[in-house]
């Protein structure tokens, strides 16, 4: 066997590193210090140039090494790194946390100095011409950027549109729930003031400039976990399932880690620049987390001074905004001055003197404590159901519905995350920034309901809905931006059916492709009749369809293609015809429909196909519509419709950020790793294996990993994580899972000494440095 040493400054003892077939590097430590630094150091072993990036891109630094192209991309970052106080901000994770991160990134720079001198970084660096940077520990508190944020997006969308076409129109574009939520305009919000553009300052500090074929997030970004007691299970031992639904990306989002040192056995993944894991087990509970959307953010409308516009009103008065001014270094050019200007409820994101206006952004993940993920470090070591609540109880950002379960046959769910305290408003629509509005500080965590050994024997969470029926939303708003319930629902209807449950079954059921809006729609079409040769092609290759968006099948290719294409601007435009006039109906439609790489959220659509109507009316437009998908269909696959299947279209084609960064320079030519080969993908955003895509039917969003735990029986716990471990073009771990992964596949998550010895193909031994 392979065996490679490194001398690592800052080490006390020999850290062993052993790696097994898949990728998975497995950590052993004499202790917590030497641990996380060798963490540090594997990670960026593993995935230096993507914590390279993370870090520029989140501290504003793009354009030292990218060039002046990116100095707005640089301001806008730094408009929202955490300001505040470190002492605060590191006591807010709870002992041991700085500690952490600053072993972390010790470890970090020992490997960017090893690389550097040893003149092997990975190719990225050299095709892109610069080297790697030093890290300093606050680095992991200070960036915010790379978060999951609600709901800034969806308050300024509802507010254009309520001002361009009305409540009316409104209720067409985005489902809020609970239903019957009535909007309500805060008073006085000039709808009229606020500009088309009020957020591209947010959205350059939150979206990476190399994404820019994609619009900013709205939602794509979901997950799925459930937990089954002993009493679903075959073995009579819990099972926890997780599956955190991400940006498509090469290299991948998470990186599977195993960390054992005294007092310390975790195992599970995170994201690669960050210490320790979110998701995994320890030998004692295992957990797993979904998105919570709270909605943590408000746009506040200030009335700034005629005379004086970086002055805005306040109480009774008018209130001075601080500026800070700061170095953006730029590669081959004088450093650039940025001028970064505050309010009291956040960053400045846009000017309108013209209208003697302001905007800024009051996010509470730019509060102390609130780095994404970070605080994980308060629970990844719990030993027990409550020694795990208690500690996410500290969990700030973002927000997260929490499964676990032990070995007892202990299993839970516990809502974490700040929820502010909104008197007398709802957080739907921007709001004056006068005082009127403020928080009132933060719902305490016991005031989120919790579930405990449900009498179902399971719980499933896939961000919808699920505070119980007599919440008080009045008085604790938590979101009214919730995702639509198809993904839940269906894990609901698979987990209550049986009672024998393996991990594998739950991999197949983290990978179902059943659509239950298709099922939803199908029904429709019964009875319905054409001489349009084409509609009759339609309806016989529907007729009879389980409505399982499956790689190979030639109806799935065609349900999605008609409704996300066809029936659906159909549906739109003919509810809008009532509300706007005819010289503005194309307006309107466009500001209603769903962004296509989103989930595509369908609530909507089936409210609008099973309002009260003519029958005869709707069987013509689904014919209408029909009809026009399957020439679509035909002109991307060919008249044959044996020939057809949603996996043609629907692909996956993860591409790596060197392309477009070169592209930016003026290179044509990426190298041969900035791509895979494409390979077929089943699914939608509306499956539980969720495969959200783009306009050009590239896979988007999805689980890129997965995980199962057998509780107690931990070495029979499966994973997944494509491409591959490793984020360097040059290693065997690059993309060895992507097949594998596409084919819906996991491998064992092994984690007992002796099933791991069995399992290594490259030993790794990390060494004091020598005096």
């Amino acid at each position: 066997m392979d065996v490679t040493r490194y001398e690592v400054p800052g080490l006390a003892q020999p850290v062993e590193i052993l790696v097994d077939r898949w990728g998975v590097p497995h950590l052993y430590a004499a202790s917590r210090t030497d641990l996380f630094l060798a963490q540090g150091f594997n990670a960026a072993r593993e995935r230096l140039f993507q914590l390279d990036l993370w870090r520029r891109r989140g501290l504003g630094l793009l354009s030292e090494v990218f060039g002046e192209r990116y100095v707005e991309h640089d301001r806008a970052a730094r408009l929202f790194l955490y300001r505040g106080d470190m002492a605060e901000e590191w006591a807010a994770y709870g002992p041991g946390t700085e500690e952490m991160a600053r072993s972390f990134v010790a470890g970090i720079n020992a490997y960017v100095a090893h690389a550097r001198a040893a003149d092997s970084l990975p190719p990225e660096f050299t095709a892109l011409g610069h080297t790697p940077a030093y890290w300093h520990h606050s680095d992991l508190a200070r960036i915010r950027t790379h978060g999951l944020f609600y709901n800034l997006r969806e308050e300024v969308a509802r507010a254009r549109t309520l001002r361009d076409f009305g409540p009316e129109v409104e209720e067409l574009r985005k489902a809020r729930e609970p239903e019957g939520h009535r909007l309500r305009v805060p008073e006085g919000l000039d709808l009229e003031v606020i500009p088309d553009d009020v957020l591209r300052v947010y959205d350059l500090a939150t979206t990476p400039p190399w994404a820019a074929q994609a619009p900013p997030r709205q939602g794509l970004d979901g997950s799925n976990n459930w937990v089954l007691a002993p009493s679903r299970t075959a073995t009579g031992r819990p099972l926890l399932a997780n599956d955190p639904h991400r940006a498509i990306t090469l290299p991948s989002l998470r990186y599977l880690a195993h960390l054992s040192a005294p007092g310390l056995d975790v195992i599970g993944a995170g994201e690669p620049a960050l210490p320790g894991v979110c998701i995994g087990h320890n030998g004692h509970i295992a957990f797993g987390l979904t998105i919570f959307p709270i909605d943590q953010e408000d746009l506040y409308v200030y009335r700034t001074d005629p005379e004086d516009p970086h002055s805005y009103a306040y109480g009774d008065g008018w209130e001075r905004m601080t500026c800070v001014t700061e170095q953006i270094p730029v590669r081959d050019a004088e450093p650039v001055e940025a001028r970064l200007w505050f309010t009291r409820h956040g960053p400045l994101v846009r000017e309108h003197p013209e209208r003697q206006a302001a905007f800024a952004v009051r996010a509470a993940w730019l509060g102390p404590g609130m780095a994404p993920y970070l605080g994980s470090a308060s629970y990844m070591g719990a030993e027990s159901p409550d020694a795990f609540t208690a500690a996410m109880r500290r969990w700030g950002a973002p927000g997260e519905n929490q499964v676990y379960a032990a070995p007892d046959g202990t299993i839970g769910w516990r809502p974490a995350g700040r929820v502010p305290r909104r008197r007398g408003w709802d957080g739907t629509l921007p709001v004056p920034g006068d005082g009127r509005y403020e928080w009132d500080g933060f719902l305490d965590a016991d005031e989120l309901p919790t579930e405990r050994d449900p009498d179902q024997g399971w719980f499933a969470t896939a961000n919808q809905l699920n505070l119980p029926d007599d919440y008080p939303h009045h008085e604790r708003p938590v979101t009214h931006d919730w995702y639509a319930p198809f993904r839940y629902q269906r894990c609901a209807e698979a987990l209550a059916a049986w009672d024998d449950w393996t991990a594998e079954d739950c991999v197949r059921l983290q990978t179902d492709y059943v659509s239950l809006p298709a099922r939803r729609v199908l029904p429709l079409l019964s009875g319905l009749k054409s001489a349009d040769p084409r509609v009759r092609r339609g309806l016989a290759l529907l007729h009879g369809w389980d409505g399982e968006l499956r790689a190979d099948s030639a109806a799935a290719a065609l349900f999605e293609v008609w409704f996300r294409r066809h029936l659906r601007p159909a549906l739109l435009r003919r509810a809008l015809r009532d509300l706007v006039p005819e010289a503005r109906l194309e307006d309107a439609l466009a500001r209603v429909l769903p962004v296509e790489s989103d989930s595509g959220d369908p609530r909507v659509e089936l409210r609008l196909l099973a309002a009260p109507g003519t029958d005869g009316e709707r069987g013509e437009l689904l014919t209408a519509t029909l009809g026009e998908a399957v020439g679509a269909v035909a002109g991307l696959l060919g008249e044959d419709p044996d020939g057809w299947s949603w996996g043609a279209l629907h692909r996956a084609d993860p591409r790596h950020p060197v392309a477009p960064l070169l592209a930016h320079q003026g290179v044509a030519e990426a190298p041969d790793w900035c791509t895979l080969d494409p390979l077929p993908r089943g699914g939608s955003g509306d499956t539980v294996g969720a495969a959200a895509y783009l306009p050009d039917f590239r896979q988007s969003a999805g689980a890129s990993f997965r995980m199962v735990v057998d509780v107690g029986a931990w070495d029979n716990s499966l994973a997944m994580n494509s491409p591959g471990q490793s984020g360097d073009p040059r290693s065997p771990h690059y993309a060895d899972l992507y097949e594998a992964w596409a084919a819906d596949g996991a491998f064992p998550l092994v984690y007992s000494r002796s099933r791991v010895e069995q399992e290594t193909t490259h030993r790794l031994v990390l060494e004091p440095q020598a005096d």
